[in-house]
């Protein structure tokens, strides 16, 4: 029995994966910094959610940028430029002194290079470097956004009661320049470069999907592709919008304390990490479509219920449940979009799709601390984001295709893996 061989695309699956850990910590900084800096400059929260609210749009536009040079540059230069841009500007941010070098630094620079990443890098590696695992991968993927929170978050909250804003864009700079190092040195574009294969037998699905590419003028086109923007649209709206920017300063305002509110965070990341991957699993065996309308299904009722929360059991039961699918959207519609218009395309149209996605939490950014500051508290902007979860359920349902994977039609053996 000839032995099987370690396969290389298990060092790009782990490169990528703190690349995407990296850009979700760094993400997920936007509520520690809130009390920090209205503290230390005297910023308001609509001043300070304009910044945050800029940062995601630039955030959104990166996507689209990313997954243009990925395909036509490779994964590898495109996740050193993003690290390279989210440690320039984290290291200049600790030389700030005014409201527009924060909206400059960690709105567009920061932006721009952790939008790079984690909007097409992890699509793009899953797709060429794995026939089998593909939904899985993408999984694991997704949930280096939640594992970014788990990770990151507490200890943050921590060091900015200590070391104030300096103290977490300090942190965060040293982490990213140091991750440079193996990207520069590990990372590779595609299988072909270390003389490899995709892990796995191709099926007919991965097939007709890696032999396809649809040009972004005839996507925009479609319906299909306006109901993935949409649905996807809804999903930036009700995470990193909303959740992610607000949830600390409304928890705050409800009376928890910072400590208890930061494990609850946490709780909720361990729940996104078992629901992203599983959700990845599932991705390829179940109608997308389905999956998609259940997730945003229980979003919308957890949301409904978020402003009526003031004990830290309903809070865990909330963190439970948004937790499990926080970011599972993103294996069903990374694989929609990859079955609807071809591997070929992906960097590029679900970078637009995955920028709509930055619109709408871009747009929730602001209207969380707009309409805190209008109305004393963030219960309208959780209630829209109820209405608009269930909106997304029904996009979903709309869609054309299911996306389940289908049999093998190739006997040969697999690639040493």
């Amino acid at each position: 029995m000839t032995k099987r061989s370690f396969h290389y695309a298990w060092i790009i699956l782990v490169v990528t994966f703190l690349a995407l850990l990296i850009s979700a910590g760094v993400r997920n900084a936007t509520s520690v910094l809130f009390d920090p800096l209205e503290g230390d400059f005297g910023w308001d929260r609509a001043s300070v959610s304009f910044a945050f609210a800029v940062s995601l749009f630039a955030f959104g536009f990166g996507a689209p940028l990313g997954g243009s040079l990925m395909d036509r540059f490779g994964p590898r230069r495109v996740m050193l430029g993003g690290l390279a841009l989210i440690a320039i500007g984290l290291t200049f941010m600790l030389a700030m002194t005014e409201l527009w070098h924060f909206h400059l630094l960690w709105g567009l620079c920061i932006g721009i290079g952790t939008g790079a990443i984690a909007g097409t890098l992890g699509a793009t590696v899953a797709l060429r470097w794995f026939n089998q695992y593909r939904g899985l991968v993408l999984g694991l993927f997704s949930s280096a956004a939640a594992a970014g929170q788990l990770i990151f978050l507490p200890g943050l909250i921590a060091l900015g009661v200590v070391g104030g804003w300096q103290g977490v864009i300090g942190l965060l700079a040293i982490i990213s320049t140091l991750l440079i190092v193996p990207a520069l040195f590990l990372m590779r574009d595609k299988p072909e470069s270390v003389g490899a294969s995709p892990i796995g037998i191709a099926t007919a699905q991965t097939i007709s999907t890696d032999s396809r590419s649809t040009p972004m003028r005839e996507a925009i086109r479609t319906r299909d592709f306006w109901l993935l923007a949409g649905s996807f649209f809804v999903c930036g709206y009700t995470t990193i919008g909303l959740i992610t920017t607000h949830l600390l300063p409304h928890s705050l305002e409800h009376g928890f304390e910072r400590v208890e509110i930061s494990w609850a965070i946490a709780f909720m990341g361990i729940m996104n990490i078992v629901g992203t991957t599983a959700s990845g699993w599932l991705t390829d065996r179940v109608d997308n479509r389905k999956l998609l309308a259940i997730y945003y299904g229980m979003r919308a009722i957890s949301l409904v219920a978020l402003p009526f929360i003031y004990d830290m059991q309903n809070m865990l039961i909330f963190a439970l449940v948004y937790g499990l699918d926080w970011v599972a959207t993103v294996p069903p519609t990374v694989n929609l979009t990859a079955q609807r218009f071809g591997r070929a395309s992906v960097g590029s149209i679900y970078g637009w799709i995955y920028c709509s996605h930055m619109i709408g939490a871009g747009i929730a950014s602001y209207a969380g601390g707009f309409f805190r500051e209008t109305l004393g508290d963030y219960h309208m902007v959780f209630i829209s984001a109820a209405v608009l979860g269930l909106i997304a359920t029904a996009l979903s349902l709309s869609i054309s295709i299911s996306a389940k994977r289908q049999k093998v039609i190739q006997p040969a053996a697999s690639p040493a893996q």
